[in-house]
């Protein structure tokens, strides 16, 4: 028996005429009171802000690191299921007889400048490296942090958090985005996603509802990335500047001052509003040619000076170990360790100071020696097998701890990036299959984003192996380490040339990226038009500058305090609603394919026995 048509008659209520024609009001305002309230809430009390939001932040870890860890994992199997079944692989994001948007080689290198943005130029250095001393075989006791023995593991890890389960990430939304815009004709935007499930319900409240959480985890999560990219760029500055206002010099590792980031923060942001309402984003196609250029130099200096054999060498044996690993990287969650779990496990002579040993033995910076080193009184004579047995006892918290704020931070941050790169990548691939759409976009920025971390990576882990750096790389803050690495590879006026590009390469991907994350939020504001008002794309340039100027502020309220923490706390408290929105996407989405397949096979059936009857 036939099954009725799907439901497409989607449409995003829109105003006639006033400030908000061509959007949608309820999205707009709700949207930005939530924004603007944050950005009060910040700027009025900021410490009160950062302490709220650490807090909140630290008891949803709590309550759902583990359902982080599982449900991405689960994006990324769903995915290849997808694409492994034949009969849902094959289908064409399109009309029948639609050909490809874009070559291969336009697809691929649009897909290369969305995975080499911000986010590698900052951790293709500092993530190994910092996986490198602190990763969950570090953690346990199995290997010593930055050594030979911890390599392997730290680049499991580096490959998990920038490789299939990351994309996996963007591809879950934007394949659903892409499936119904071109096979449906439907309008490009998140609610559209969620219509096999709730019908005509998404023309309502809850498409708002939806859409909203789409904005919100996007502007926090491109806050998040230029908050970073700012750091990095503020660091490029001094490295070629020297000028120290720039600079929080008090510090055992210098790093940017709260002045020098505001003041490149806007900087930055006034470039990308003036490139969004001026037009010049048109030439994106010409900005992304020289970025791309200026990345291929970058990548070639670390080639021709750095550590290329050691890379290529760490490249092979980590892609195997990473896809060897793959299921537990994706289903290996922790939760916290309760005080009575840990009590449980210890020897009888370390339980009567079980409170006092807890705070130590499940810290995941710390390491055996520091655990033993830093007690005190009664709990200090206990003997090397009953310190050791204890340590082992809070091996489980450790890994939550680590989990939590490794791991899901980035699980979190791909998610909130995930409606901004979701929707470019459908915009570029009207036409293939699904197929060819996962594996393209799951597969292949993957494989540029490894070669990265091991190129540039590998390189900074090499010389501090062979002592050239002599602990200077590991010594310094995450957006330095790339500068300080080059310094240590290269020297002269070449050291000055490759800083001063690398310094307007992250500038220019920074605008960019604002650029594109401000016009992206004004399309699902529209319901799914890509050309939309100027004054939107200034109000959202502000509201972006505001929320990340403010969250910068309010992280710095505490001495010595890092200024990304409390940008990182809302991020991943805003993550967390649509979170479950894709999820619901998955389910959505396979309902979609298996009745559309369906329909086909009546279809085909339908006209087979008018041929019959002919």
């Amino acid at each position: 028996m036939s099954i009725k048509a799907p439901y497409t008659d989607v449409a995003v209520n829109t105003a006639n005429d006033g400030f908000y024609k061509g959007n949608s009001v309820p999205i707009a305002l709700i949207s930005k009171g939530i924004l603007v309230a944050l950005v009060i809430w910040a700027l009025v009390f900021p410490a009160n802000a950062n302490s709220v939001l650490g807090s909140l932040n630290s008891t949803l870890l709590k309550g759902f690191n583990q359902f982080y860890i599982i449900i991405v994992g689960l994006f990324a199997f769903f995915l290849f299921i997808v694409a492994a079944l034949p009969q849902t692989g094959k289908r064409i994001m399109g009309r029948p007889g639609e050909g490809k948007e874009f070559s291969n080689f336009s697809w691929f290198s649009m897909m290369f400048g969305a995975g080499l943005g911000v986010g590698l130029m900052v951790f293709a250095t500092a993530e190994p490296l910092g996986l490198w001393g602190s990763n969950p075989l570090t953690v346990s006791g199995e290997v010593a942090g930055n050594s030979k023995e911890a390599i392997q593991s730290a680049y499991r890890y580096t490959f998990a958090h920038y490789g299939f389960h990351a994309w996996a990430i963007y591809v879950v939304t934007g394949l659903s985005l892409a499936y119904y815009a071109y096979t449906r004709d439907m309008p490009l935007t998140i609610r559209s996603a969620l219509t096999p499930l709730f019908g005509r319900l998404m023309n309502g409240f809850l498409g708002n509802v939806v859409d909203i959480l789409g904005v919100v985890a996007t502007i926090l999560g491109v806050s998040v990335t230029i908050g970073f990219g700012v750091s990095q760029f503020i660091d490029g500055l001094y490295a070629i500047t020297g000028m120290e206002w720039l600079m929080n010099l008090t510090g055992e590792t210098p790093a940017p001052s709260t002045v020098g980031l505001i003041a490149g923060l806007l900087v930055i942001m006034t470039l990308s509003i003036i490139s969004a309402v001026s037009g010049v984003g048109r030439g994106v196609k010409y900005l992304s040619n020289l970025n791309l250029v200026m990345s291929l130099i970058l990548l070639l200096t670390f080639i021709i000076f750095g550590s290329f054999m050691f890379a290529l060498t760490t490249y092979g044996t980590a892609l195997v170990d990473y896809i060897i690993n793959f299921f537990s990287l994706s289903f290996g969650a922790y939760g916290p360790q309760s005080a009575a779990a840990f009590a449980a496990a210890l020897p009888a002579e370390a339980a009567p100071f079980a409170e006092t040993l807890q705070a130590g033995a499940t810290s995941p910076w710390g390491s055996f020696d520091g655990f033993r080193s830093g007690l005190e009184g009664e709990a200090a004579g206990l003997s090397e097998p009953v310190l050791q047995a204890t340590y082992a006892a809070g091996d489980s918290g450790r890994q939550f701890g680590w989990q939590s704020a490794w791991t899901t931070f980035y699980w979190a941050w791909w998610i909130a990036f995930s409606p901004f790169v979701g929707l470019f990548l459908a915009r570029i691939s009207r036409g293939r299959s699904v197929r060819e759409f996962i594996l393209g976009c799951v597969v292949a920025p993957s494989l540029v984003c490894f070669a990265w971390m091991t190129i540039l990576g590998g390189t900074a882990i090499d010389l501090e192996l062979n002592g050239t750096a002599n602990g200077a790389i590991v010594g310094a803050s995450n957006t330095a380490k790339l500068f300080v690495t080059l310094s240590h590879m290269i020297d002269g006026n070449f050291l000055s040339a490759i800083t001063i590009m690398s310094v307007v390469l992250i500038m220019t991907f920074l605008v960019t990226s604002a650029d594109s994350g401000i016009l992206v939020m004004n399309t699902i504001m529209s319901g799914g038009e890509q050309e939309t008002g100027i004054k939107h794309r200034i109000v959202w340039g502000i509201v972006l500058t505001l929320v990340i100027g403010t969250l910068l502020i309010a992280g710095k309220s505490d001495s010595g305090a890092d200024p990304m923490e409390a940008l990182k706390s809302a991020m991943i408290i805003g993550a967390l609603p649509f979170t479950v929105v894709m999820g619901l996407m998955c389910i959505s989405l396979a309902k979609a394919l298996f009745r559309d397949g369906i329909r086909d096979r009546d279809a085909i059936q339908s006209k087979t026995r008018q041929n019959a009857n002919r």
